[in-house]
């Protein structure tokens, strides 16, 4: 089938300089799933047409550390720091009730709504990133296995695998300092024995919307023997190897301490660092002003092998920090791509917290201009992935693409789209997604997904999962559930009557 879209502007894609241009009123046609024309007047054969006349079409934006479940962050946001262990696994739960409290069926559903909330963001391509802080060690294979059918089902490509670790994060007996502590060796070699059965049973699935990686949890919840082993595993199938580092002050300290180096520079040491790693964060490196090391040698370590970074601005911003700086690393040729890693999964949001905190940092210099932060959530993406088929609308190129509504009146006035939509824009301006050729979602609409029965289930989940948090905390035995977690605005209803109280 042939699709010609006429639009009121079309972002395609100039291969010399491996960037996007505007064409005002083109026209851009694919066969199947795949692009065969962009340009401002297809003549050739039609089966279809779909109408972008009032919308700016893009590619689809490349979602490297994308949420894939219930965000957490209203659990912590702006929960006093004195109270911060409060939420904590304890030593007593960890060593004698340790357990799944949360249910196949509840672990099945978070990624289905998950992945509806990126594509109404206009999320083509993501690697999806789930807490394991509320689990009993990584995600399961059943959990992961219903992830990689809710893709293909609603049509959205991922990078997938399941997440998987050694230790965990536990309050030691005292309950006044945060540890790391063993699991046990049968859990640890499960982990990664399901990462293997997962490539061999979804690589490749869903006419290739899915596609198999390698996803440890974060560096100091490993031992070297498995990251080596994970790594190895990546390289066997030739895949994709993501690997949380850098991100915070614990990680950095910890490698520093046992090491005597920074975790980049650790990671070089053991080999796990080349074009097909990616790491999300990387705040804490060296020349940031997290560190005492004030030299670029992260930044040289990652250029010289290739090795991309996954920048989430928006999760980071809400806790005081930030990358320091976009900026920086893009003058140190160091590739960065993107991530939202929080709710709500807006590119636009984050794109303009991005290049706010780059501007605090880094002054006003060209190299945190909005178009930088686009490209790295589009052709950066799909560069770090070796897909040159991916992130940008130019023939040959998968039929990827989404329609933003310019016509919107809470955009205000248009002067060049991409700088309105990156200040002004939001997500529910995308209108239409198509993914491999196919239209996922069409005037906001997804075929088969009911948005209000999802909100009530995500409601029972995150209550649910909320629960958890107390019954593993170590305040638990002297403070009730309520009592536990930061609310803004004390709750009160002064009309009800005390013998209703």
């Amino acid at each position: 089938m042939i699709t010609r879209i006429r639009t009121k502007f079309l972002l395609a894609y100039d291969e010399n300089k491996n960037d996007h241009y505007i064409i005002p009123e083109g026209e851009i046609a694919y066969k199947d799933d795949e692009i065969i024309y962009i340009g401002e007047q297809y003549t050739g054969p039609i089966d279809r047409e779909l109408d972008a006349s009032k919308s700016l079409v893009s590619p689809g934006f490349i979602d490297l550390d994308a949420l894939g479940d219930i965000d957490h962050t209203l659990l912590f946001f702006e929960h006093p720091k004195e109270k911060t262990y409060d939420l904590e696994w304890s030593y007593d739960y960890f060593t004698s009730e340790r357990k799944e409290e949360m249910s196949l069926a509840d672990e099945s559903f978070k990624s289905l709504y998950a992945y509806v909330q990126l594509i109404r963001n206009g999320i083509t391509t993501a690697m999806p990133i789930t807490s394991v802080i509320y689990k009993k060690a990584g995600e399961t294979y059943e959990e992961i296995e219903a992830a990689a059918k809710h893709a293909g089902e609603l049509g959205l490509r991922v990078y997938l695998g399941p997440s998987f670790l050694a230790k965990k994060h536990v309050l030691n007996p005292e309950g006044d300092e945060r540890k790391i502590y063993d699991l046990p060796d049968e859990e640890v070699k499960e982990g990664i024995k399901n990462a293997r059965k997962f490539i061999e049973h979804y690589h490749n699935a869903y006419n290739g919307l899915i596609q198999a990686c390698v996803v440890p949890e974060r560096i100091e919840l490993q031992t070297e023997d498995l990251l080596i082993k994970s790594k190895a595993l990546a390289k066997e199938y030739k895949l994709m190897y993501r690997l949380h580092a850098a991100q915070g002050a614990f990680d950095y300290q910890m490698i520093q301490n046992k090491y005597g180096m920074s975790p980049i520079q650790y990671l070089d040491t053991i080999g796990l660092l080349d074009d097909q790693t990616l790491i999300p964060h990387c705040t804490y490196t060296s020349g940031t002003k997290y560190v005492n090391e004030k030299s670029n040698k992260d930044q040289e370590i990652l250029k010289k092998n290739q090795t991309s970074i996954i920048h989430c601005p928006l999760v980071y911003a809400r806790s005081g920090e930030a990358l320091d700086s976009f900026g920086r690393f893009y003058r140190e040729g160091v590739s960065i791509t993107m991530g939202t890693d929080t709710f709500p999964c807006d590119p636009f949001i984050v794109m303009r917290t991005g290049q706010l905190a780059a501007k605090l940092l880094d002054n006003n210099r060209p190299e945190n201009n909005l178009e930088n932060f686009y490209h790295a959530f589009t052709i950066g993406g799909a560069d770090a992935l070796g897909r040159k088929d991916l992130g940008r609308l130019a023939v040959g190129a998968k039929a990827d693409m989404i329609f933003i509504n310019i016509d919107d009146f809470d955009l205000g006035v248009i002067d060049d789209p991409i700088q309105s939509l990156c200040l002004a824009g939001h997500g529910e301006m995308i209108t239409t997604s198509i993914i491999n050729g196919k239209v996922v979602m069409n005037n906001r609409e997804i075929p088969g997904i009911n948005l209000q029965d999802l909100e009530i289930q995500a409601q029972k989940y995150y209550e649910k999962m909320k629960h958890s948090y107390w019954k593993r905390s170590p305040a638990r035995k002297d403070k009730t559930e309520k009592e536990l977690f930061h609310q803004s605005y004390p709750i009160k209803n002064p009309y009800k009557s005390s013998n209703n109280e």
